[in-house]
């Protein structure tokens, strides 16, 4: 069926052409009524940067950044949106309905009884979740031209930062949902997720933290993604972003590998 939705949209074979395959069974699967929840994450860090951003941005002004430049603060909020639009479209893929597929749907069996592997069904879901969270940076990005808080070459920049953003936590999200036990542990991970959301430098710089606060700040995968696409939009970016970039290089690593052992454990008894 998946081989009639799209014949030879990838000509390649082997493991790549058996991992394409899960992102052409997605393509098939999907609903009209998905496209609303496609919406809705795109329309949430819009509304953000319009009411924080822009909104509260009139009362508060310009800010300075660590290299003395100075921006507005829908410039300095911006980034940050665009990083956290990036983390919510993969996570919303790769953990509630990666979970819901391979526990209650029973899908990944079925994919398990033919030649692809664990480790191709996680590429393959992650590749799909790029695609949602692509969809939400290229929009938000635009949105972002239109209101001059960055160029178009810094824009296109920024959107390869997004695709390694939502890679990171794509990755994480996958190996995450295979510890899952219940749809109740979800609730610790959402509330991870908002706390990540309001404290990795989102709204303030994260020099306005406490030391020992803006040390843990400072660690987490979204400060490092915002801290890397900030410095992208905002035209101060520094040999120290490469820091950011092997970060979120390891976190990709590191989820793929669990993920796709933690799936085999699971699914090939």
């Amino acid at each position: 069926m998946v081989t009639l939705v799209l014949p030879r949209l990838v000509a390649f074979e082997g493991s790549s052409r058996r991992s394409a395959s899960v992102v052409e069974r997605n393509m098939a699967a999907l609903r009209t009524a998905y496209w609303v929840v496609l919406l809705s994450g795109f329309l949430e860090p819009v509304l953000y940067l319009f009411s924080i951003g822009v909104g509260v941005g009139a009362l508060i002004g310009d800010l300075r950044l660590p290299d003395g430049r100075v921006v507005g603060y829908a410039a300095f909020v911006s980034p940050a949106m665009l990083a956290s639009s990036a983390m919510s479209g993969a996570l919303s893929e790769t953990t509630f309905n990666f979970f819901g597929k391979m526990k209650y749907m029973r899908l990944y069996d079925g994919m398990l009884a033919t030649p692809v592997r664990p480790i191709e069904v996680a590429l393959g879901e992650l590749a799909w979740a790029m695609i949602r969270g692509n969809l939400y940076a290229a929009a938000f990005l635009v949105v972002m031209v239109a209101m001059g808080l960055t160029t178009i070459g810094l824009a296109l920049v920024a959107f390869v930062a997004a695709v390694l953003v939502g890679f990171a936590f794509g990755g994480a999200g996958m190996a995450l949902s295979t510890f899952m036990r219940s749809w109740q542990d979800f609730d610790l991970m959402v509330a991870v997720q908002f706390a990540l959301f309001l404290f990795s430098g989102t709204f303030v710089p994260a020099q306005a933290y406490p030391p020992v606060l803006r040390w843990l700040v400072e660690v987490t995968p979204l400060y490092r993604s915002v801290h890397l696409i900030r410095g992208i939009t905002t035209g101060t970016f520094t040999p120290g972003q490469v820091a950011d970039v092997a970060y979120l290089l390891a976190v990709v690593a590191v989820g793929l590998a669990v993920a796709g052992r933690r799936m085999e454990r699971l699914l090939c008894k």
